[in-house]
């Protein structure tokens, strides 16, 4: 596989035995059963970032982070995306689990910023393909006062989503796990998360608002990060 700048972060290592996936799989269950006007009661002593990305992986759902604890039904909504896809009438999900994280915890209400991120994976010809990496960047500006906030991630079913299509990227196509449902959707199940949650809060970047298009140009073509040239 490609490699990608170090400003691209791994997924932290999620080996997940059959003690563990059995735990994940109940919890599901019975909050499956219990429904979103309750946050799931979780008591496993497994980090909450594993419990989201498994269900993302291996379950029919995708995950919509926000500050917002009241939703019982989410409707479409126009998005300001650089790209078609996300710049629709529709409700966005995450098909990965700290994507979703990351924005449950920014606090947007408080702090004025703009937010530079991205979760991908590497499909090379032979169908091969890579862990997800990540980047995580907001406003310098609002970085500053460390804008992080206790958050919610529900849970909603995936039979209306659509996921993004594959982007080309030279021999490789790149794998964007962003969900679009042009109709409401009514959510399963709400998960309560906190910012100590979330295994990359120390890892967020800041960028300067007026630069936004140097950014988005290195992270689609693979290049180094305007501010340090990694």
């Amino acid at each position: 596989m490609i490699n990608l700048p170090d400003y691209w972060m791994q997924r932290p290592p999620m080996e997940l035995d059959g003690l563990e996936r059995s735990a994940f799989d109940e919890l599901f269950a019975r909050a499956r059963s219990s429904g979103a006007e309750r946050p799931i009661d979780y008591n496993l002593p497994y980090p909450k970032w594993q419990f989201l990305c498994y269900l993302a992986d291996r379950h029919a759902i995708v995950l919509h982070g926000t500050g917002d604890a009241d939703i019982r039904v989410f409707e479409p909504r126009k998005s300001m995306d650089l790209n078609e896809f996300g710049n629709r009438m529709a409700v966005y999900a995450a098909g990965d689990g700290l994507w979703a994280m990351y924005f449950a915890i920014i606090d947007r209400k408080r702090f004025p910023m703009t937010l530079t991120n991205a979760c991908v994976r590497l499909a090379d010809a032979e169908g091969n393909i890579s862990e997800p990496r990540y980047v995580f960047s907001i406003s310098r500006t609002a970085l500053r006062h460390q804008p992080w906030r206790a958050g919610v991630v529900y849970l909603l079913p995936a039979e209306t989503f659509e996921v993004q299509p594959p982007l080309p990227f030279g021999e490789y196509q790149v794998l964007v796990p962003q969900y679009a449902s042009l109709v409401q959707v009514t959510p399963i199940a709400r998960l309560e998360i906190t910012p100590e949650d979330f295994p990359f809060l120390g890892s967020i970047r800041g960028h300067d608002d007026e630069r936004l298009a140097q950014y988005a140009h290195a992270m689609q073509t693979g290049g180094p990060w305007p501010d340090s040239g990694e």
